[in-house]
């Protein structure tokens, strides 16, 4: 536990620290770290700028903690329902994943690129939610958190895939066509799917968990019947 978050320990405490957390979100998603001050935080907060320094220490320690925060929340959209089956678990996973990154389209970006520069806290907050997500994805698709180093270096090129599309899509602009986000799911739970299959082929002990009834067809053919994917 940090400084900021030992001086936010009370239930008074907490929601104060929560709803500064909350507005410096909405700051540095419109504007630069380097272009905010501690008196423009303030400023904005409604607050004197000691009770911001009392919380967090420092502009620093305030951002830290925005991306902290930001981070519990993703994983905590991407993570749950862990009484699911694996399959379906999976893609509930997908789509929360989405979900957060849709709503949350900043602290999405400053938590997949690394925030300001290549600050080396904030880097390591993003490898950890990384390590977070794909022991999340270990656990929906073979009941466990740790999996063999290959089967885990083929989910981690699958994230990195599913974080660069995730730019992308919530990056790209509503009127340009922008695909719904259950269509991004599930492209990105097929690409999964592929993933596991290879990963099937290569690691035995690994095998891809059954095929989700969602995923069960892929449409229905000519004659309305479905038709199973392969």
């Amino acid at each position: 536990m940090n400084n900021s978050q030992q001086r936010g320990t009370t239930g008074r405490s907490q929601a104060r620290r929560a709803e500064l957390i909350a507005i410096g979100r909405k700051l540095f998603a419109d504007t630069s770290y380097d272009a905010l001050s501690m008196d423009d935080i303030a400023q904005h907060a409604g607050v004197a700028k000691g009770l911001v320094y009392y919380y967090f220490t420092s502009k620093r320690g305030y951002y830290l903690a925005i991306v902290e925060d930001s981070v519990a929340q993703l994983v905590a959209r991407a993570t749950g329902e862990p009484e699911l089956p694996g399959a379906e678990r999976l893609r509930r996973t997908v789509d929360g994943y989405l979900h957060y990154a849709e709503h949350h389209r900043a602290a999405y970006r400053t938590i997949v690129t690394g925030g300001v520069g290549s600050d080396a806290e904030v880097l390591a907050i993003r490898d950890a939610v990384r390590e977070e997500l794909l022991a999340a994805i270990a656990e929906g698709a073979y009941g466990r958190r740790a999996v063999p180093p290959l089967a885990r270096l083929a989910l981690v090129g699958w994230l990195s895939g599913v974080e660069g599309a995730t730019l992308d899509w919530t990056g790209a602009p509503e009127a340009e066509g922008r695909p719904d986000r259950a269509a991004v799911a599930d492209l990105l739970v097929r690409q999964l799917r592929a993933t596991l299959t290879v990963i099937e082929d290569l690691v035995p002990e690994c095998p891809a968990p059954p095929v989700a009834p969602e995923e069960a067809s892929s449409g229905p053919d000519d004659h309305g019947n479905p038709v199973p994917v392969t």
